[in-house]
């Protein structure tokens, strides 16, 4: 090879380098990002509680992040912020996650706020956090709430000194319907896919049209509104509670193992479909 070759072939390596080294690295999708914040939930983690003023501060500030009016309230304490992009779906979101166990919260930005996706035990009801996911793509303007500890180190779903339920109350009190997701054994009840209710709150439409989509999907399903479902349905839970006083929309929604593992596509379908 010639002197002049080897200066052009050289020439080519340093700009294929400085190319490669000013391509952006492609975004982690949400699915992966809230699966690494779960995988670290465990029965015995540390949990600081959050006081009155703290729980405050916690709403005030979700709320000036959902209204792009700052997110300095947040991050004062202990809420790291910021926007990205989901590659999976190719819409704008701003994430906001929290150091000491105070959970993880998803704005979808492509559109107004339209749901508020509730998975209050990762890690404990297998695989719920990645159904959230599943549910906040198909919802343009949804808004994903993940707890940040595992149940047994606190049950966000019946504490409402949480700031899980501090967010969950702001998003109802603007009159954004919840969808809030859990798991149950398949021992407990083998005739039964999901267990459907609406908490403290009456069944209204959507319940009854989720129940239909899921029957109509294959699932067998325990309306808690007319039958027993083995004490999964959900009538203590805070953010149903909460959801009945302000008169708005709750959706407790209870599946089985087999369904998480294996027809995940199937109930987020159908959940859209009575949404619709």
């Amino acid at each position: 090879m010639t002197a002049t070759a080897l200066r052009v072939l050289a020439c080519a390596v340093v700009v294929a380098v400085l190319v490669f080294a000013n391509v952006a690295a492609p975004e982690t999708g949400l699915d992966t990002l809230v699966a690494d914040f779960t995988a670290g939930l465990s029965p015995h983690q540390e949990y600081h509680r959050p006081k009155s003023g703290e729980l405050a501060a916690a709403a005030t500030g979700f709320a000036s992040a959902l209204d792009r009016r700052g997110v300095a309230d947040f991050a004062k304490i202990g809420f790291s912020v910021h926007d990205g992009t989901d590659p999976a779906t190719g819409r704008p979101y701003t994430i906001a996650v929290h150091e000491r166990a105070w959970g993880m919260y998803v704005i979808d930005r492509s559109a107004p706020p339209s749901l508020a996706v509730e998975v209050p035990h990762p890690a404990s009801d297998l695989r719920t956090e990645l159904l959230g996911v599943d549910l906040f793509r198909r919802e343009p303007g949804a808004v994903l709430l993940v707890a940040g500890t595992h149940r047994k180190a606190a049950d966000v779903a019946h504490e409402t000194d949480s700031v899980f339920h501090a967010v969950a109350t702001v998003l109802a009190r603007r009159g954004l319907a919840q969808v809030q997701l859990h798991g149950f054994d398949d021992q407990n009840l083998p005739a039964t896919d999901v267990v459907l209710s609406s908490g403290a709150g009456q069944a209204g439409d959507a319940a009854w049209r989720a129940a239909d989509r899921l029957t109509a999907g294959g699932f067998a399903v325990c309306r808690a509104w007319r039958e027993g479902c083995d004490g999964l349905e959900g009538m203590t839970n805070v953010q149903g509670e909460m959801a009945a006083a302000a008169g708005t929309v709750f959706l407790h929604v209870e599946l089985s193992r087999t369904v998480r593992e294996s027809r995940r596509e199937d109930v987020v379908q159908a959940l859209k479909e009575a949404g619709s």
